[in-house]
């Protein structure tokens, strides 16, 4: 018997049946979870040692490999969002000291810098307003003049909207002797990316945008001169429980007996297997299709209400994440709790540079169809004739 009387009763909410409300999920993510990936969560437990567990690893694994396009023998997942993705690998290819050049033309790339800076890396910034992208001559100029031993690029930056281009990136960056990292969470599976051929050391992206499965698990992969960087270090990464060596045997990837690191989201790992299965079947080049269609029909639906795309350039669109100008007069906080509280959809306001300033809307996997477009249009239409509007 406890020596001690109970002084916290139950709380009454966790004696009542969990009621979870079914909505849309049209912002920037997290996304629906596709009913194969959902069913894939009532599994039942098995060991996080056990053999079968392994095998499901190594299924991810090569899924990894397949929608990184890369053959990188140190691919594996994190256990943990897109986010920890980003500073597994900042802990392990940065050291106090290393010059670290960014692009910052959005949220994720002022966050990789403030992890830098955290590390104690010397951290170089390029700003630039949002709604553009990083050209190879202002990387380069960048690479000239700080000698980085990391570039630190956004493909598909969720908080603007921007699609930053790859190619040439890799080559440029190994002319400088350089290695680049880029973050992939909010573009795998909605654009093309071609770890091996763009070059690319580092990559990352996340479970719960393009793959519909839940958060709280990434993808992370290292070339060859990533992994020499790790391997080569001075000084041991600042996590335990984010160094890349000691993960890299968990997960099968250096040829010896697997040992213990830490306990897997066992059934996180069995919805990314899903996740991961059903783009394969679907097919890398019919994925990216889908999404480029539902961004043009989403495109042409919001034009068609008198709204304006906030990214300029058409070839700089990101197909996943779309940015709208707040319309003139109007509260973007009013639009969205409109299109919420009547339609169960939910959209997003900006983050970061572009708070204030955007709509967000996320077509991403099973959530990028036409039907979700008309839907979604006819909640924006409604939301735009009886949401307050202030004269300016």
């Amino acid at each position: 018997m406890a020596s001690y009387q109970l002084c916290v009763a139950p709380p009454e909410a966790l004696l009542k049946p969990l009621s979870i409300p079914n909505r849309l999920l049209l912002g920037p993510g997290p996304s629906n979870l596709a009913p194969r990936v959902q069913a894939a969560g009532g599994l039942q437990m098995i060991g996080h040692m056990h053999k079968e567990t392994f095998q499901v690893m190594d299924e991810i694994k090569k899924g990894i490999q397949y929608v990184f396009q890369t053959r990188n023998p140190l691919t594996l997942a994190i256990s943990g969002s897109g986010h920890c993705a980003l500073e597994v690998a900042l802990f392990n290819l940065l050291e106090p000291g290393d010059s670290f050049l960014v692009g910052a033309n959005g949220e994720w790339g002022r966050r990789a810098a403030e992890i830098g800076e955290r590390i104690g890396a010397h951290v170089h910034a390029m700003i630039k307003e949002p709604g553009s992208y990083y050209t190879l001559q202002e990387v380069e100029e960048g690479l000239a003049q700080h000698k980085p031993v990391l570039l630190f690029l956004t493909q598909g930056e969720s908080s603007t909207g921007v699609l930053q281009p790859l190619d040439g990136y890799g080559e440029l960056c190994h002319r400088y002797q350089c290695l680049l990292l880029v973050d992939a969470v909010a573009s795998l599976g909605g654009v093309p990316i071609f770890m091996d051929h763009q070059g690319i050391d580092a990559l990352y992206s996340g479970s719960q945008k393009v793959l519909n499965g839940p958060p709280g698990t990434s993808l992370l992969s290292f070339s060859d001169r990533a992994k020499h960087k790790v391997y080569s270090r001075k000084t041991k990464p600042f996590s335990f429980l984010m160094d890349i060596t000691l993960l890299a045997n968990l997960w099968g990837c250096d040829d010896k007996p697997r040992m213990y690191h830490h306990t897997t989201p066992i059934i996180g790992l069995f919805t990314l297997r899903e996740s991961l299965a059903l783009i394969s079947e679907q097919g890398l080049e019919s994925s990216w299709r889908q999404h480029r269609e539902a961004m043009e029909h989403l495109h042409s639906r919001l034009q068609g209400l008198g709204l304006q795309l906030f990214v300029r350039d058409p070839a700089s669109r990101l197909p996943t994440v779309t940015t709208v100008a707040v319309p003139a007069g109007y509260n973007w906080r009013d639009i969205v709790d409109y299109v919420m509280d009547s339609f169960s959809i939910e959209i997003s306001g900006g983050l970061g540079p572009s708070l204030g300033k955007v709509l967000r809307i996320g077509l991403m996997g099973c959530n990028a169809s036409r039907e979700n477009v008309d839907r979604l249009a006819q909640a924006l239409k409604e939301a735009l004739q009886r949401c307050p509007r202030h004269r300016l």
